[in-house]
């Protein structure tokens, strides 16, 4: 998720300068809270200072890294380095060759490429350059999830970590501080059910997360999401198109597995073609056709073709309920 040079964000070292480039601001915090604490537990005086990229003078570095009358060490936070002009740029170049015994900085990019002479001159200088990927797929929410209930000592559920993702994984900064709140308030170990009564209300989810909850044979999982994906206005219509999406990937990974398959087109980024490789090896070919025929089915349904169905809802749920037979074709 997040690691440059053998540094991940959970094991930043304080140094005089630590640059980071960051995609998730969330995780970007906590590693400056990190070094921040280290900072302090070497000296519990330390001076903290906050400067804005956008309002830099040049030569506000020197000064800020300049002995102090009164003497103590100082740390710095500068933000928002993708706004950074030359001045700062070159002011950052020469600290970083030249660093103060008596300031330790911390620079944070969030996104963009601006800058890229200031993070190779830190790198070469042996300082520690920290990359931050975006947590954007489920299986990163869910390993960070259980990756802060190690650091915690705490146990929780699979179905809890789950459902915390499907609640709050929107935004990861609240999923992070919501799993902080259960582990305050519970005791013992934290379940689903824990989830439910202090966020349930807040669940989200769309076609795709049905459709990989109906895939991995938890058809619990997918008519809950479906259910809260109706109640939110997501439209059947759309679901059933989510669900045909993943199926046909799922056909076309499959093909491509087969003999002459290296002139199958397969749709979707290298990680979705993985996990839809580790997903066959619950699905036959029978299964799939199985399942893309109940879909078609369904989609006519919805769409109101045959008119054999009065509830597109139901048409939605008998659908789910049919690939989850399929399954076991």
């Amino acid at each position: 998720m997040a690691q440059a040079k053998g540094v991940s964000w959970d094991s930043a070292t304080l140094a005089p300068v630590v640059l980071i480039k960051s995609k998730e601001e969330a995780l970007a915090d906590r590693t400056w809270e990190s070094l921040l604490g280290q900072a302090r537990r070497q000296d519990p005086d330390i001076e903290v200072v906050k400067l804005d990229s956008l309002s830099y003078t040049a030569g506000d570095l020197a000064v800020l890294a300049s002995p102090s009358l009164f003497g103590g060490a100082k740390i710095a936070l500068i933000g928002d380095l993708e706004n950074m002009g030359e001045e700062l740029q070159s002011d950052l170049i020469q600290l970083i060759g030249n660093p103060s015994p008596d300031l330790f900085l911390v620079g944070v990019r969030n996104g963009g490429n601006r800058g890229a002479k200031v993070f190779t001159a830190c790198d070469k200088a042996g300082l520690p350059v920290i990359s931050i990927d975006e947590v954007k797929w489920d299986s990163d929410k869910l390993a960070l999830i259980k990756s802060d209930a190690r650091r915690a000592k705490r146990a929780l559920t699979e179905d809890a970590a789950h459902a915390l993702v499907d609640s709050l994984g929107n935004n990861v900064r609240e999923m992070l501080a919501a799993l902080r709140q259960l582990f305050s308030d519970v005791e013992g170990t934290v379940g689903e059910q824990h989830v439910k009564t202090y966020f349930g209300s807040r669940v989200e989810a769309d076609g795709f997360e049905i459709a990989d909850a109906v895939v991995a044979g938890n058809t619990g999982r997918a008519l809950q999401l479906l259910r809260h994906a109706l109640a939110t206005g997501t439209s059947e219509v759309l679901i059933i198109a989510n669900l045909a999406w993943k199926f046909r990937q799922l056909a076309h990974v499959s093909a491509s597995m087969g003999r002459g398959g290296r002139d199958v087109t397969v749709p979707g980024s290298p990680r979705q073609i993985r996990e839809a490789q580790n997903s066959l090896r619950s699905w036959s070919d029978a299964a799939l056709a199985g399942a893309i025929t109940a879909i078609a089915k369904a989609d006519g349904d919805v769409k109101g073709f045959r008119g054999e169905s009065q509830d597109a809802q139901y048409a939605v749920e008998r659908c789910l309920r049919q690939i989850s037979a399929a399954r076991r074709l």
